[in-house]
């Protein structure tokens, strides 16, 4: 009989996640039929995207989330159990701005440090692969720029920058990243010279053989209002975002009066309130990265004077600069607390539910039914530190299990 509850539960779950997919991805989530015991996970506390549930349990079959209820409202049978005790049990976290590709940082340590999913902005192009055991990695592919425009002249062209001079050129530049998966287009509007910024400054002296270092001091070229609007009117007509990697007042107004979906950091130098307000009145959403810009002069305040307009801070920490670790960064959540008034349950939001939501993938980043099963849990309550979340001791890909440093595991007859 409890088998077939089972079977009857994971056929729902599928529905529901094609259903789901089918209305709102715009990439696909990798989360299959494994073939794999179910595995019912107990927990002193589960966060699950949401709200934070104490004394909570979660059923994974076959990869997904099949049920999260009460512990007492699971009863023996054919899975595997794992008892967490004392520990909290969470979705895995969404990094929206990495550099695995480019600075070459093994996958396999981002995942193990409590990243599920990342999306690789500038870098080699590449359908989205990954979370059936190992991490999920979505890509912008090369970032859109003018001819010498950043990031040419500190990094190269190579599988990292595309230069457009002419509105044609730009329509097709989008139109071959989409149609080579990318999930998103990045543009650059960055004319350098930033104070304490990292992209134009002592930070790449370890970015390797393609760098090229800029001795010039003149700014760097920046991509037309007009090119700019070419670029996000093709990229919404093919349904996707466009995110703009700016530093200053200059691009920050570009952007947004070409229409642009995100900034890619939050800025280095200070931003008038009044474009400010106009960002956030046009709903554009901004990835932290503050703990890769703590030697910017104006980071901090703008992400300050962002927040208390009502605008939305995501997270991000900019994985591959240096001094930022390859995996969940605590410093990030501690700023984005600090700097933007948010709570602990906000921060943990911005790096899960938030994100997937802002993916165009509803249940990535939740443990709710029908959800990939990308899990992380810690010992004890994460709200109260979040150092722990860069050791999580037990790691889930889509049902798999890559760690389990946790004792209290059996299997039920």
């Amino acid at each position: 009989m409890q088998n077939r509850v089972i079977m009857k539960t994971h056929s729902l779950i599928k529905l529901l996640l094609f259903l789901t997919l089918t209305a709102f991805a715009s990439f696909p989530i990798i989360a299959q039929e494994t073939g794999q015991t179910p595995v019912l996970i107990h927990a002193a506390r589960v966060f699950d995207g949401n709200n934070m549930r104490t004394n909570t349990s979660v059923l994974v079959i076959g990869g997904l989330i099949a049920q999260i209820d009460a512990r007492e409202a699971f009863k023996s049978g054919a899975a595997k159990v794992i008892d967490l005790g004392d520990a909290t049990l969470l979705p895995g976290f969404i990094e929206l701005h990495a550099h695995l590709a480019f600075q070459h940082i093994p996958a396999d340590t981002v995942l193990k440090h409590g990243i599920t999913t990342i999306r690789d902005v500038g870098g080699p192009l590449h359908p989205p692969y990954g979370g059936d055991g190992s991490l999920r990695v979505l890509t912008s592919g090369p970032i859109i720029t003018a001819p010498g425009g950043y990031p040419i002249p500190e990094l190269g062209a190579e599988n990292i920058a595309i230069a457009v001079a002419t509105e044609q050129q730009a329509r097709k530049a989008v139109r071959t990243l989409i149609n080579g998966g990318a999930v998103v287009i990045k543009v650059a509007l960055e004319p350098g010279g930033e104070a304490g910024a990292p992209w134009s400054s002592h930070h790449h002296a370890d970015s390797g053989p393609h760098r090229k270092t800029s001795h010039s001091k003149k700014p760097w070229p920046l991509l037309s209002e007009h090119i700019v609007k070419a670029i996000v009117d093709e990229a919404h007509q093919q349904g996707r975002k466009v995110t703009a990697h700016i530093g200053e007042a200059k691009g920050a107004k570009i952007a947004i009066d070409a229409g642009i979906d995100e900034w890619a950091h939050v800025p280095c130098d200070m931003i008038p309130e009044a474009l400010l307000k106009k960002a956030v009145s046009q709903q554009v959403k901004t990835i932290t990265t503050l703990d890769t810009l703590s030697k910017c002069t104006g980071a901090a305040r703008n992400a300050r004077a962002f927040a208390a307009l009502g605008g939305e801070l995501l997270y991000g920490a900019e994985i591959a600069h240096p001094d930022i670790p390859w995996g969940i960064d605590a410093q990030e959540l501690m700023a984005m607390m600090h700097l933007a008034n948010m709570q602990p349950i906000e921060a943990l939001r911005s790096a899960t539910s938030k994100s997937g939501r802002y993916l165009n993938s509803p249940l990535l980043g939740t443990l709710q039914p029908g959800a990939p099963a990308d899990m992380i849990a810690v010992q004890g309550d994460p709200v109260h530190s979040f150092k722990i979340l860069e050791y999580p001791d037990l790691v889930m890909s889509g049902g798999k299990v890559v760690i389990n440093n946790f004792e209290r595991s059996v299997d039920m007859p």
